[in-house]
C-alpha cells in the first residue's frame, strides 16, 4: 500500500510539474509513442495530427521496364530489408520502373511519413517562389518578409542561410531529448512561438549546422509570400502539374495551424519518385519548366560553408545531401529512419526507399544503409 501511494505522488508531481513547465504536448507524445507500442516517431503517426491535403489531379502513369522485377535482388541487400525493416524499395531508370518491392502490407498505394525529406520539397517551393515572382532571390532577408522575426542579428539571416542550414540560430537538433525543441516541434501544438523565438547566436551564412527551425521559417516565407499554404502550393506547382497518383496529407501542429514543413508529408513510393524526375530533369516535367535550373544547379551543389566540425560542407546544398560515390555525383533527400529519395543523374537513376529503421550514421554525416541501397540499385539494373 505505501509504495502504491508513493507511486501516485511521483505521478501527481510529475503531471503537474510537466503542465506547469508548459510542456503538456508531451501528453501527446506519450499517447502517439508509448501507448501504441512504438518508442519514438515512425511512418504510420500521421493518422494522431491535424493535416492538410495536398491535392492532386489528373494522373500521369509511370513507365514500366519490359526488364521490370525481373533481376533478383542481391542476397546482402535482402538482409538489410528485413533487419531495417524496409517498406518500400524502388529503382527508376530512365523515367521506368526497373525494380519496385513492398514488405508488411505496404503497396505502390500506401501513405508513408516522409519525416525530413519534406526539406527537399520546401526547399523546391522556394525555388517556385523566386520564379514565380513571389521571392526576390536567396539573398532576401526573412525579415523583411517575416518581420516578427526581427530580433538582434536575427536581421542579418538570408533565404539562402536557411536554406544551406548556416543560420546561427539557437536551435538543438536533437532526437533524444523528450522535451527537447526537436521533440515539441513535433508533437507540440504552437510551432510558430517556438521558431519565432529563436535568437542568431553565431554569424549566419558561414558554419553548416543541420536545423529544422530552418525549414520551418521557409514554410512561413512561402506561406507570406504566396498567400497559400503550403500544401495548397504544392498542389497547385507540383503534384498536379507531376500528375500524383494520390493526393498527400502535410501534418500540422494543429487544426488552425500551420503544416509542419521541416517533415511530414505523407505519400507513397511512386509519388515521392516524382521530385527525382524533377530535378534529374533540370526543373522540366514532360515540356512544363516548373523550377528553374539555375536553382537546382545551387541546390545539388555543397554550399560554400564551413562544416560544424571544422573542414569545408561537402554534404549539403539547398535541403539536399550531397556525397560522391563509385565514381557518381549523387544527391537525395533523407528522413529520419532512412527514408530516401536518391538522385544519380550519371545513371539518369532514382532509388526510393521507405521502412522503419535506418544504418550507422558515419563519420561524414550519411548514413551506411544508403550505400547499400545503391549499391543493390546498380547491381539490379545491370543484371
Amino acid at each position: 500500500m505505501k509504495k502504491i501511494i508513493i507511486f501516485l505522488i511521483v505521478f501527481i508531481v510529475l503531471i503537474t510539474s510537466i503542465v506547469i513547465s508548459g510542456k503538456s504536448w508531451v501528453f501527446k507524445a506519450v499517447y502517439t509513442t508509448y501507448l501504441q507500442g512504438y518508442t519514438s516517431a515512425y511512418i504510420e503517426d500521421f493518422k494522431f495530427f491535424p493535416k492538410n491535403i495536398i491535392e492532386n489531379d489528373k494522373h500521369q502513369k509511370w513507365h514500366t521496364s519490359a526488364n521490370y522485377n525481373i533481376a533478383k535482388s542481391p542476397e546482402y541487400i535482402n538482409k538489410v530489408h528485413n533487419d531495417l525493416e524496409t517498406v518500400a524499395y524502388l529503382i527508376i531508370v530512365n523515367d521506368s520502373i526497373i525494380h519496385e518491392q513492398y514488405w508488411d502490407g505496404f503497396s505502390e498505394n500506401s501513405l508513408s511519413n516522409s519525416f525530413s525529406m519534406s526539406k527537399s520539397w520546401i526547399s523546391t517551393l522556394i525555388g517556385i517562389a523566386i520564379k514565380d515572382g513571389h521571392i526576390k532571390s536567396t539573398s532576401q532577408k526573412v525579415c523583411d518578409i517575416l518581420p516578427q522575426f526581427n530580433k538582434g542579428n536575427n536581421c542579418q539571416i538570408t533565404i539562402q542561410d536557411l536554406l544551406t542550414m548556416s543560420s546561427g540560430l539557437d536551435w538543438n537538433e536533437s532526437y533524444y531529448n523528450p522535451i527537447g525543441q526537436t521533440a515539441e516541434s513535433y508533437y507540440g501544438n504552437n510551432l510558430n512561438e517556438l521558431v519565432f523565438s529563436l535568437k542568431s547566436v553565431e554569424e549566419s551564412g558561414k558554419i553548416f549546422r543541420y536545423n529544422s527551425a530552418c525549414t520551418q521559417l521557409l514554410t512561413y516565407i512561402i506561406e507570406e509570400t504566396t498567400n497559400k499554404t503550403v500544401s495548397e502550393y504544392a498542389s497547385e506547382k507540383l503534384w498536379k502539374p507531376m500528375g500524383a497518383k494520390h493526393p498527400a496529407l502535410w501534418n500540422k501542429d494543429r487544426e488552425d495551424g500551420d503544416e509542419k514543413g521541416f517533415c511530414c508529408i505523407n505519400s507513397n513510393a511512386r509519388d515521392f519518385a516524382r521530385l527525382g524526375k524533377l530535378y534529374l530533369n533540370f526543373g522540366n516535367w514532360n515540356g512544363l519548366q516548373i523550377l528553374d535550373s539555375i536553382y537546382i544547379k545551387k541546390a545539388i551543389k555543397p554550399a560554400d560553408l564551413q562544416s560544424f566540425n571544422g573542414g569545408p560542407n561537402m554534404n549539403y546544398g539547398y535541403q539536399f545531401w550531397l556525397t560522391e560515390y563509385r565514381n557518381n555525383s549523387i544527391y537525395y533527400a533523407r528522413g529520419l529512419w532512412g527514408q530516401y529519395t536518391i538522385c544519380i543523374p550519371e545513371k539518369n537513376m532514382i532509388i526510393v526507399r521507405l521502412g522503419r529503421k535506418d544504418g550507422k550514421e558515419l563519420e561524414n554525416g550519411h548514413f551506411n544503409d544508403l550505400f547499400l541501397y545503391i549499391d543493390a540499385s546498380m547491381e539490379i539494373i545491370s543484371s
